[in-house]
């Protein structure tokens, strides 16, 4: 059963307002740089509803409202791949859809069964880079699914780039290529690891640095319509350098189809002028800046890496930002008014917090560095600590199934946390994960990216 995703967003005619603007032409999806294998195609439609983007919908709610309470865990399937993952998985007409760091996209049935395979070209070296940590680096960002369309973000050496290309969900088999290398910036200093999405007919890229923090990098969010017909726009943080957004979530889209990101440190610190780095940015669907809101510390949290960039917000209810990030002070502000520098409903000392948040009512579940946290946001914004996992369990968490998913990665287990104590009720070992490693939930399967490939743990 196919879910109607743009219910979440609404449609805006899209203006020419950004702050940079390029026309690109797209490429032919015949590009010798593309292989495609279809040893099979699914004989029928998903019975479930899909997970169609990075926490399951385009408000990173990591929600699954059917999946079913555990009795036990076992694993379905341990499917090896070319490459690590990074990317969370997605699920598409009811094909699981999972890309690694070698630019493949593999297509996958419910019991892990290959459907079709798309090789997009060669992936970055670390020895074409000036920094970094994913060797080799192809697809790190989230896909994103709409309307029949898979869209992944590759990134290819000969020389570095970075495109967005359009693949049948079905089939695997591209529909077209764009590139999203901009003015501005050093395409090698240049990473996509934040999670893609959509909102106002576009599909949204953001950018970052890499590892160390080298080289001309600019935070960026690029918006291509969905058909990859006409110009990119983007938004560019007014940061002479750095300013990433590189959260593995990427941008938080509302109800009202308006984007929320967070922004990592930037070059400017105490005593010079606001760049909108350290900061949590509202942008409209044709790129806009519409509001923000950082920390009266954003110049000190500057220049100690302290910034909030680690972890994109997340919505509360129709009233509540909730976002922490590597100085450990979590922050509650309002929806539509951020509330500039200073500008937060309340403030509390939480936790370090690397990754993606769930939310379930009122409730934030927070991926803690020293183990995850569950938060409550009241009725007047004020924040209190329910409970704080095991410090073993780090990683970003989605809920279901009346428990909170989470995984150790230094361990490689994924455990199944009680939501009212944080205690973990089953667990199982999935292999060796990356640091940002998110499951997704579908139909009675967590599906686990690892540095393997796949793991699917059947409930």
């Amino acid at each position: 059963m196919r879910v109607a995703l743009l219910a979440l967003i609404v449609l805006v005619l899209a203006g020419c307002s950004s702050s940079h603007e390029a026309k690109t032409p797209s490429v032919p999806p015949s590009s010798p740089a593309t292989t495609v294998t279809t040893p099979s195609l699914p004989t029928g439609g998903s019975l479930v509803a899909d997970w169609p983007t990075y926490h399951g919908d385009f408000a990173r709610s990591g929600r699954a409202s059917t999946f079913p309470t555990p009795k036990a865990l076992r694993i379905a399937a341990n499917v090896k791949l070319d490459g690590e993952v990074y990317a969370s998985p997605i699920v598409a007409r009811g094909i699981t859809v999972v890309a690694t760091e070698q630019d493949s996209v593999y297509g996958f049935d419910d019991n892990g069964r290959q459907l079709w395979r798309t090789s997009l070209g060669t992936p970055v070296r670390s020895s074409d880079l000036p920094c970094g940590n994913i060797d080799p680096s192809g697809i790190t960002g989230t896909p994103v699914y709409s309307d029949g369309t898979v869209y992944v973000a590759p990134e290819y050496r000969d020389p570095v780039r970075h495109e967005l290309v359009a693949l049948d969900a079905t089939t695997g088999r591209p529909r077209w290529r764009v590139n999203i290398d901009l003015p501005g910036a050093d395409p090698r200093a240049m990473q996509e690891r934040g999670a893609l999405t959509i909102a106002g007919g576009r599909v949204w890229v953001p950018f970052g640095g890499r590892f160390g923090d080298c080289g001309d990098y600019k935070g960026r969010l690029i918006g291509v319509p969905l058909d990859g017909r006409g110009a990119p726009i983007a938004y560019t943080v007014p940061t002479p350098r750095e300013g990433g957004i590189w959260a593995p979530p990427g941008a938080v889209v509302d109800s009202a189809g308006t984007l929320y990101v967070a922004v990592g440190n930037g070059e400017h610190g105490q005593g010079d002028s606001y760049d909108y780095s350290d900061s949590v940015l509202q942008l409209s669907p044709d790129a806009r800046l519409i509001d923000s809101f950082s920390p009266t510390t954003w110049g000190s949290d500057n220049e100690e890496d302290l910034d909030l960039g680690t972890q994109s917000p997340v919505l509360v209810g129709t009233r509540w930002v909730f976002i922490v990030g590597k100085s450990g002070s979590g922050y509650v502000l309002r929806q539509g008014q951020l509330g500039g520098i200073g500008g937060q409903v309340s403030q509390v000392a939480l936790c370090r917090s690397f990754g993606g948040a769930a939310v379930d009512g009122d409730v934030v579940y927070v991926p803690c560095d020293d183990g995850v946290r569950a938060v409550r946001v009241d009725d007047a914004g004020q924040l209190h600590v329910l409970w704080h996992a095991s410090s073993s369990i780090a990683g970003s968490p989605v809920v279901g199934g009346g428990r909170v998913w989470a995984l150790d990665q230094d361990g490689g287990v994924l455990h199944a946390l009680d939501p009212a104590t944080g205690r973990s009720t089953l667990q199982v070992t999935v292999g060796e994960t990356s640091r940002f490693a998110t499951p997704a939930l579908h139909g009675n399967h967590v599906l686990v990216p690892t540095l393997a490939g796949l793991t699917i743990v059947a409930v």
